[in-house]
Protein backbone atom coordinates (compact mmCIF):
# COMPACT_ATOMS: atom_id res chain seq x y z
CA UNK A 1 0.00 0.00 0.00
CA UNK A 2 1.14 3.18 -0.88
CA UNK A 3 1.06 6.16 1.94
CA UNK A 4 1.42 9.85 1.55
CA UNK A 5 3.81 11.03 4.14
CA UNK A 6 4.52 15.33 4.94
CA UNK A 7 7.77 15.90 6.23
CA UNK A 8 9.44 18.83 7.68
CA UNK A 9 12.90 19.47 7.36
CA UNK A 10 15.14 22.05 9.39
CA UNK A 11 18.66 23.23 9.93
CA UNK A 12 20.59 26.07 11.61
CA UNK A 13 24.31 24.59 11.37
CA UNK A 14 26.69 24.21 8.73
CA UNK A 15 25.38 24.73 4.76
CA UNK A 16 22.24 25.39 5.82
CA UNK A 17 20.42 24.80 1.94
CA UNK A 18 22.81 21.80 1.52
CA UNK A 19 21.72 20.16 4.33
CA UNK A 20 17.95 20.18 3.27
CA UNK A 21 19.07 18.92 -0.19
CA UNK A 22 21.07 15.79 1.25
CA UNK A 23 18.35 14.77 3.28
CA UNK A 24 15.60 15.38 0.12
CA UNK A 25 18.15 13.19 -1.50
CA UNK A 26 18.44 10.38 1.08
CA UNK A 27 14.59 10.28 1.29
CA UNK A 28 14.46 9.61 -2.15
CA UNK A 29 15.60 5.69 -0.96
CA UNK A 30 12.62 5.40 1.04
CA UNK A 31 9.88 6.00 -1.42
CA UNK A 32 9.05 9.15 -4.08
CA UNK A 33 9.19 12.11 -3.21
CA UNK A 34 6.61 14.13 -5.40
CA UNK A 35 6.71 18.08 -3.98
CA UNK A 36 9.16 20.10 -2.64
CA UNK A 37 8.53 23.55 -0.71
CA UNK A 38 10.52 26.51 -1.22
CA UNK A 39 13.10 27.00 1.28
CA UNK A 40 11.41 29.62 4.50
CA UNK A 41 14.21 31.56 6.19
CA UNK A 42 12.55 31.52 10.38
CA UNK A 43 13.23 32.62 13.52
CA UNK A 44 14.09 30.12 15.96
CA UNK A 45 11.69 29.42 18.75
CA UNK A 46 11.79 27.74 22.20
CA UNK A 47 16.01 28.33 22.44
CA UNK A 48 16.26 31.44 20.32
CA UNK A 49 20.17 32.35 21.06
CA UNK A 50 21.23 30.54 17.68
CA UNK A 51 20.87 30.90 14.12
CA UNK A 52 18.09 31.41 12.33
CA UNK A 53 16.93 28.44 10.25
CA UNK A 54 16.12 26.98 6.64
CA UNK A 55 12.94 24.86 6.66
CA UNK A 56 11.27 23.04 3.91
CA UNK A 57 8.40 20.82 3.36
CA UNK A 58 8.13 17.05 1.02
CA UNK A 59 5.34 15.57 0.16
CA UNK A 60 6.97 11.23 0.26
CA UNK A 61 4.76 8.25 -1.50
CA UNK A 62 6.08 5.51 0.85
CA UNK A 63 5.28 1.82 1.61
CA UNK A 64 6.68 2.48 4.50
CA UNK A 65 4.28 2.39 7.44
CA UNK A 66 4.57 5.34 9.86
CA UNK A 67 7.00 3.69 12.70
CA UNK A 68 8.97 2.19 10.11
CA UNK A 69 9.16 5.56 8.25
CA UNK A 70 9.99 7.94 11.50
CA UNK A 71 12.77 5.38 12.59
CA UNK A 72 14.22 5.56 8.77
CA UNK A 73 14.45 9.49 9.08
CA UNK A 74 16.20 9.42 12.12
CA UNK A 75 18.48 7.29 10.67
CA UNK A 76 18.93 9.94 8.28
CA UNK A 77 19.65 12.20 10.62
CA UNK A 78 21.98 10.38 12.36
CA UNK A 79 23.67 9.83 9.17
CA UNK A 80 24.32 13.49 8.61
CA UNK A 81 25.72 13.94 11.76
CA UNK A 82 22.92 15.20 14.09
CA UNK A 83 23.53 14.83 17.99
CA UNK A 84 20.77 15.95 19.93
CA UNK A 85 22.78 18.33 22.70
CA UNK A 86 19.53 20.50 23.71
CA UNK A 87 16.02 20.49 22.65
CA UNK A 88 15.09 23.01 20.10
CA UNK A 89 19.04 23.88 20.07
CA UNK A 90 21.00 23.88 17.34
CA UNK A 91 21.35 21.47 14.27
CA UNK A 92 22.37 20.64 11.21
CA UNK A 93 19.49 19.13 10.26
CA UNK A 94 15.83 17.85 11.39
CA UNK A 95 13.44 15.78 10.13
CA UNK A 96 10.00 15.80 11.41
CA UNK A 97 6.42 13.46 10.26
CA UNK A 98 4.04 15.72 9.90
CA UNK A 99 0.91 13.83 8.72
CA UNK A 100 0.71 10.50 7.36
CA UNK A 101 -2.03 9.62 5.28
CA UNK A 102 -5.25 10.28 7.56
CA UNK A 103 -3.57 8.35 10.76
CA UNK A 104 -3.24 9.13 13.99
CA UNK A 105 -0.63 7.80 16.01
CA UNK A 106 0.07 8.06 19.61
CA UNK A 107 2.77 5.80 20.46
CA UNK A 108 5.77 6.24 22.31
CA UNK A 109 8.10 6.43 19.62
CA UNK A 110 5.83 8.51 17.59
CA UNK A 111 2.72 11.06 17.41
CA UNK A 112 1.18 11.81 14.50
CA UNK A 113 0.26 14.18 13.49
CA UNK A 114 3.33 15.96 14.67
CA UNK A 115 1.98 17.92 18.31
CA UNK A 116 3.11 20.89 17.37
CA UNK A 117 2.80 21.46 13.91
CA UNK A 118 -0.65 23.37 14.31
CA UNK A 119 0.90 26.13 15.82
CA UNK A 120 4.42 26.39 14.12
CA UNK A 121 4.20 28.82 11.34
CA UNK A 122 7.87 27.45 10.01
CA UNK A 123 6.24 24.13 9.67
CA UNK A 124 3.16 25.64 8.25
CA UNK A 125 4.43 27.60 5.76
CA UNK A 126 6.34 25.04 3.39
CA UNK A 127 3.71 22.72 4.59
CA UNK A 128 0.46 25.16 2.80
CA UNK A 129 2.97 25.68 -0.07
CA UNK A 130 2.87 22.24 -1.49
CA UNK A 131 -0.47 20.57 0.33
CA UNK A 132 -2.62 23.64 1.46
CA UNK A 133 -5.45 21.16 1.19
CA UNK A 134 -3.81 18.59 3.59
CA UNK A 135 -6.13 18.10 6.79
CA UNK A 136 -5.29 17.39 10.31
CA UNK A 137 -6.99 14.24 11.41
CA UNK A 138 -7.46 15.94 14.78
CA UNK A 139 -8.64 19.45 14.23
CA UNK A 140 -10.19 18.89 11.00
CA UNK A 141 -8.48 22.00 9.70
CA UNK A 142 -6.35 21.87 6.23
CA UNK A 143 -2.78 23.64 6.32
CA UNK A 144 -3.65 26.38 5.23
CA UNK A 145 -6.55 27.07 7.32
CA UNK A 146 -3.62 26.23 10.15
CA UNK A 147 -1.48 28.64 9.16
CA UNK A 148 -3.69 31.60 8.53
CA UNK A 149 -5.27 30.91 11.89
CA UNK A 150 -1.72 31.69 13.43
CA UNK A 151 -0.70 34.84 15.27
CA UNK A 152 1.87 37.14 13.02
CA UNK A 153 4.77 36.20 15.59
CA UNK A 154 8.24 34.84 14.68
CA UNK A 155 9.40 35.89 10.89
CA UNK A 156 9.22 33.31 8.18
CA UNK A 157 9.86 34.53 4.65
CA UNK A 158 10.40 32.53 1.71
CA UNK A 159 14.14 32.74 -0.16
CA UNK A 160 13.94 30.28 -2.49
CA UNK A 161 11.89 28.40 -4.93
CA UNK A 162 13.55 24.23 -5.20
Amino acid sequence: MIHTAYISLGSNLGDRSGNLRDATERMRELGEVTRESSLYETEPVGFTEQPWFLNGAVELRTELAAAALMRELLGIERAMGRESNRPKGPRNIDLDLLLFDNQIVNATELTVPHPEMHERRFVLAPLAEIAPDAIHPILRKTALELLEALPAAGEVRRIDQR
